[in-house]
């Protein structure tokens, strides 16, 4: 069976067609960038990890860690040590790639952990599910304040963008 189709039976699907992001636009619905991959370098990975902290475009962005990367327990199966997962929450899609497309993190940042590896990953941006309806009440809702971040003065590279 495909993968996709056997987690589409369960996680709950929307009741109407989700409409695609825009890219340059702030829709209000929060994603989630997973980073997950192979460290082959962690002292690097470090530098670069303190290098996107310093840069403050998460906080520009409205962007912020989910979790650690490291597990807190294997539950089932053999996880390398070497292996991480990240995840980072943005406002919208058009702020996620705000910081992808930056000429901050395209230029100065990315090649901390790329120019030799760092680490093996994929990256990938996943729209924010609104909390099951039994969970009213019992977490806050899925949307950030409407002054979680801003694009303005975030220079863009150009090209082949994401």
């Amino acid at each position: 069976m495909n993968l996709l189709l056997l987690l589409s039976t369960l996680v709950p699907s929307p009741t109407a067609a989700v409409a695609p992001p825009d890219p340059l636009r702030c829709d209000n619905r929060p994603v989630v960038m997973i980073v997950e991959g192979t460290i082959m370098d962690a002292k690097r990975l470090a530098a670069y990890a303190a290098a996107i902290r310093n840069s403050g475009l998460y906080e520009k962005l409205g962007g912020y860690y989910l979790l650690n990367p490291q597990p807190l327990a294997t539950f089932e199966g053999a996880s390398p040590s070497s292996r991480s997962i990240l995840a980072v929450r943005f406002p919208c899609f058009a702020h996620a790639r705000a910081f992808w497309n930056s000429r901050t993190y395209r230029e100065k940042l990315m090649p901390l952990r790329s120019n030799p590896s760092a680490g093996r990953f994929v990256v990938t941006v996943h729209l924010e599910l609104a909390p099951a309806p039994y969970m009213t009440g019992r977490v806050a809702s899925g949307a950030f304040a409407p002054d979680a971040g801003s694009m303005e003065g975030i220079d863009q590279v150009t090209g082949n963008l994401r």
